[in-house]
C-alpha cells in the first residue's frame, strides 16, 4: 500500500496531487473526497474559516492513514488538511483512495474522513455575515 502524500498545511490543497499519488496498476477505482468551506451554516451567512492545528495533528494524520492502510482493500492513500483562514469555496480536507473496485474505494474513502474529522486535534471557527463568530469541534 502506498500513502505518499499526507499533510497538515496552511498552503491551497491540490485536489489533482492527491489524485495523482494514489495512482496504482492495480486500482479499479479511485475515490476522491473534498471537503469545502461553504457559504451557509444553519441558515447563517458563512464568510469566513479559520482552521487551528495542534502540533500533533500531522503526525495524528500520519497515523490514521496508517490505520486504514491496513484494509486490505487499499492499494492507495492520500489525505491533507488545511489549517489558516480559508473563504467560502476553499479546500479544507482532501482524501483520495484507491483499491480495486468501486465499493471499496467508497467505503474506505468515508471510513478515512470520517475518522479525521473524530480524531484530528483541528478545530473550527466560523465567521458570519452579522460579524459573529463560533468555534465547532472544540473539546
Amino acid at each position: 500500500m502506498s500513502s505518499a502524500l499526507i499533510s497538515v498545511s496552511e498552503l491551497p490543497l491540490d485536489v489533482a496531487a492527491h489524485e495523482a499519488a494514489v495512482e496504482h496498476a492495480g486500482a479499479g477505482a479511485t475515490v476522491v473526497f473534498c471537503g469545502v468551506v461553504r457559504d451557509t451554516d444553519h441558515g447563517r451567512t458563512v464568510v469566513e474559516l479559520e482552521y487551528q492545528g495542534h502540533p500533533s495533528a500531522e503526525q495524528m494524520l500520519r497515523d490514521i492513514a496508517a490505520e486504514i492502510s491496513k484494509d486490505d482493500d487499499v492499494l492507495a492513500l492520500a489525505v491533507s488538511h488545511r489549517v489558516g483562514v480559508l473563504r467560502v469555496g476553499d479546500v479544507a480536507l482532501v482524501a483520495a483512495v484507491a483499491t480495486a473496485h468501486r465499493r471499496e474505494a467508497f467505503d474506505v474513502c468515508a471510513r478515512l474522513v470520517e475518522e479525521v474529522k473524530h480524531r484530528l486535534p483541528i478545530w473550527k471557527r466560523q465567521v458570519f455575515a452579522d460579524g459573529t463568530d463560533e468555534w465547532v469541534n472544540c473539546p
